[in-house]
């Protein structure tokens, strides 16, 4: 045999023998691994892979890999060229949660791959869960020791503190807790509603709209000493100003045509538990006089009536509105302002606490896909990342409309750029507010390349507003180049083409 065919004989030897030895030990690996085309397709996966997927594996494990390839080659891109492999993230294929991380990967022929190293954590999601359920049976059990162990008085004090010690542990958590956010924001929210529920005092909970002013008020009262007594929800914009006052206070027989009969009113009622008035800031001078004899006595007249009654009644209000420019423009009493506003409890917009979107994503993703009967399952970074860049000025209720809106049109299992319709802010002069960036707010909440980044990406999207979603035209405003400028477009979750829709419909 000539010497050429012996040599290339014995090459195609050793690739073979290299080739068998590599895939012998990807089998071995107890990790799943797959190697990716640049198409999504699957070259190849090793034993753990299959015994997982199935092989072949059907269409929906295809798809998600696609979405999961596609993300990994963009995190690799925005990658320094030191770092040879993405972080470790997390994503639901089918029903089996995972966790992975991607490298480059080039193939015998020369072709780019991407080799996924994945991993089952199907178990650890399932220990984490009953983790929660732990934690949230706990107070409950301890509660039940103590009502069997009355007879020892020193027994019960000292479950009670235990009680108290494992609320605090758990970060004050509480079943009637429906708010969603673990940030620093709402854990000192949640820390404030404990320390001042115990007391009677009269609370004022503030805020824009949308952000969830009535949950605040519903876990006040849940976790206040009159948790098993009547609780009224008022909403004072919603009902005509005679009639309220008839309402809340009650009528004597005659007090007006119709009045057939003396009738109680709510705040009798409720005597013993809690009322929350929403929209206080609205009610009318009358009425406002009303309400401050009944938090400055504990008392209210009915109307018609000469008596007053006395009522012992817990007062929580709510507002959108700023009293204290209220009370400097006559509209409000400065009395009734400092009665009310005893305990002011301030509920942050949505906008100023955006590292809570993932979770409030989650919590109604869940919540719309069960109601409307779809199989959303993945919702990708470049969504998320186009959530994050929104300034949210309908707050969490225009979080949660949008994504009841995406879950519902969304075509396939999971939610895309696509399925996001953004509510019209009505108070603004454009379409979204893309040119505002409150540098002192961010000053010691947020680190430095985090607050350059945000501004960045502020003038980003300014620029392609002005240039009406035209990144030709806002690459040379920005002297960068276009293919710069589209990197940095991604990497901020904008989308160039909703902009430009926009201007079309604007």
């Amino acid at each position: 045999m000539p010497y050429q065919l012996l040599t290339f004989a014995n090459a195609k030897d050793e690739v073979q023998r290299l080739s068998t030895n590599w895939r012998t030990l990807l089998d071995a690996m107890p990790e799943m691994v797959f190697l990716l085309h640049d198409d999504g397709s699957v070259q190849y996966m090793n034993r753990s892979a299959k015994a997982c997927f199935g092989d072949p594996c059907p269409q929906s494990v295809h798809e998600s890999l696609r979405e999961i390839g596609k993300n990994s080659r963009d995190i690799l891109h925005t990658l320094s060229a030191s770092a040879n492999n993405s972080p470790a993230t997390e994503a639901i294929i089918t029903s089996t949660p995972v966790e992975y991380s991607a490298v480059p990967f080039v193939g015998y022929a020369g072709e780019n791959l991407i080799m996924l190293i994945m991993r089952d954590i199907t178990q650890r999601k399932n220990y984490e869960r009953e983790l929660l359920q732990f934690n949230t049976s706990i107070e409950n059990i301890l509660e039940q020791k103590i009502s069997e162990l009355q007879a020892s008085e020193e027994m019960r004090l000292r479950l009670s503190r235990q009680i108290n010690s494992l609320k605090s542990q758990l970060g004050h958590y509480h079943k009637a807790d429906k708010m969603a956010g673990r940030s620093r924001k709402m854990r000192e929210l949640r820390e404030m509603i404990h320390q001042v529920s115990g007391s009677d005092a009269t609370i004022l909970i503030t805020g824009e709209s949308g952000t969830g002013k009535e949950l605040v008020a519903n876990l006040i009262k849940a976790t206040s000493s009159r948790d098993d007594k009547p609780f009224l929800k008022i909403n004072c914009n919603a009902i005509n100003d005679s009639l309220l006052e008839a309402d809340l206070f009650g009528y004597e027989k005659g007090a007006f045509t119709g009045a057939q009969s003396r009738k109680v009113g709510k705040f009798e009622v409720v005597d013993g538990g809690t009322i929350f008035l929403d929209e206080i800031g609205d009610i009318s001078p009358r009425m406002q006089v009303a309400l401050l004899r009944v938090l400055q006595n504990g008392e209210i007249i009915r109307v018609g009536g000469t008596e007053p009654v006395k009522i012992d009644v817990r007062v929580i209000a709510a507002t959108n509105v700023d009293l204290a420019q209220a009370v400097k423009e006559k509209k409000f009493r400065l009395d009734l302002y400092y009665r009310l506003n005893i305990i002011n409890i301030d509920i942050p917009p949505l906008r100023e606490r955006k590292e809570d979107i993932v979770e409030l994503v989650s919590h109604f993703v869940n919540h719309y896909r069960e109601a409307f009967k779809k199989e959303i399952d993945f919702v990708p970074k470049s969504t998320i990342n186009r959530l994050l860049s929104h300034d949210w000025p309908g707050n969490v209720r225009e979080l949660e409309n949008l994504i009841q809106r995406a879950v519902l049109m969304a075509k396939g299992k999971m939610i895309t750029e696509n399925d996001l319709i953004f509510d019209q802010d009505p108070s603004a002069t454009s379409p979204q507010r893309t040119d505002s960036f409150d540098i002192d707010e961010k000053i010691g909440s947020r680190a430095l390349k985090t607050i350059v980044a945000d501004f960045e990406a502020t003038v980003i999207q300014r620029v392609l507003h002005k240039s009406r979603g035209n990144v030709s035209t806002a690459a040379n405003q920005l002297k960068i180049g276009k293919t710069a400028l589209y990197d940095k477009i991604k990497q901020y979750g904008i989308s160039a083409k909703t902009i430009k829709q926009t201007n079309k419909n604007g």
